[in-house]
Order: structure tokens, then sequence, then C-alpha cells
């Protein structure tokens, strides 16, 4: 982990109500406050591209934080303040998977990784909220499974957990990680924040 000075030269707003992400942005040493978006109707927000999808989502989450927050006077403060949101979704056999809408539909999409693969396909977008300046890109892996057992899949689903995440899919989980064989890219990424791309943007963003 790199070493952050205790006063970093700016200031950051994580845009995200996800845990997953909550804890790789500690893990990079920052300190940030979190503010979640605006109920934005994610569903409303359509794109045949998955990488076009989960950037138009992040642009779209910062635009109703920024709305939100319009009243606050970033631009003349004294240290930039930048936020981040991001957006994932995972991509099954050439099909976007996005949170579960039921518990028979998380089944349904866990079921399809045992014994097989999937991919997931994430945005990361800084905005400098003194600037206006935002910078943003996509990041994707790929997660190998063995075969993952019915009654693990029915302990996740009753858990409830996967229920929030994108394509019921959560790497970190206890009950999950056993069954995962591989992972092309990094495991941060497939947790919804890339550590390397959001520290580049967070540089070209400043």
């Amino acid at each position: 982990m790199r070493n952050i000075p205790n006063n970093p030269s700016f200031k950051l707003i994580l845009g995200s109500s996800s845990m997953s992400r909550r804890h790789i942005l500690a893990e990079m040493g920052y300190e940030f406050t979190i503010m979640q978006t605006a109920d934005i109707d994610e569903k409303g927000i359509r794109r045949e591209n998955p990488e076009e999808l989960v950037m138009v989502l992040a642009e779209a989450k910062a635009d109703a934080i920024i709305s939100k927050v319009q009243t606050i006077d970033y631009k003349n403060n004294a240290e930039a303040t930048l936020l981040i949101t991001a957006d994932q979704v995972v991509v099954y056999e050439g099909i976007i998977r996005e949170k579960p809408c039921s518990k028979e539909e998380a089944r349904q999409f866990i079921k399809g990784y045992s014994g097989g693969h999937a991919s997931t396909v994430g945005s990361v977008l800084v905005t400098n909220l003194k600037t206006g300046t935002r910078k943003g890109a996509v990041d994707k892996a790929e997660v190998y499974f063995h075969d993952i057992p019915d009654e693990v899949i029915e302990n996740l689903i009753e858990e409830g957990v996967v229920l929030n995440v994108a394509g019921g899919l959560l790497l970190e989980h206890p009950l999950t990680s056993p069954f995962v064989e591989a992972v092309v890219g990094t495991a941060d990424s497939v947790m919804g924040l890339p550590k390397a791309l959001t520290e580049k943007l967070i540089q070209e963003a400043l």
C-alpha cells in the first residue's frame, strides 16, 4: 500500500453504497466520505454494449449526486474534492446481468456459473468537483468456477446478500470463494473497484 500523507491535497467522496467498494478504497489508504446516489432509475438507462452501459450509469450516478450537493461551493474551496462513482455488470454467455430481480433469478444466475465462467465489466468515474474535470474508464475480468453444490447456492440465496450485487456474483463471500477456480484479471476488479485504475483516474482528475 502506498504511503499517503495525513492531509492529502484533496478530499474524496465515494458515491456508492457498496460495502466492497468501501473496503477497497480504505485498503488503498484513503479517507473518504460516503454519499449514496439519489434514486436513479438504472433500468431506465439502457445500452446494448456492456462497456457503454456501465459508463453511462456511472455518469448518471455522478450527475445525481452533484445535483444533490449543488449548494456546496466546491469550486472555491482551497483543495479539490473528487467524487468516485462506479457501476458493474456481469456478462454471461453474451447476456448482460445486473442485480437479480428475485431469489429465483439469483438461483438461476449462480447455477449457471457452476462449472462455468462469467465476465465482469465495471466502470470507474472520477469527477473533480472543483474544476469539473471528469475521468473514466472500464475494466474487465473473468471468473472461472468449479461446480457449486446446490446446498451452497441455497445458503447464499437465503442469506440474501447476492441479491444486491451485479449478476448475483460475490467473489469474496466465504461460501463462494472455495469454488472459484481462477480469476483472469484482478479480484478487486471483480469486486467492483479496480485499485490500479482508480488510482490512475484520481491522479488524472487532479
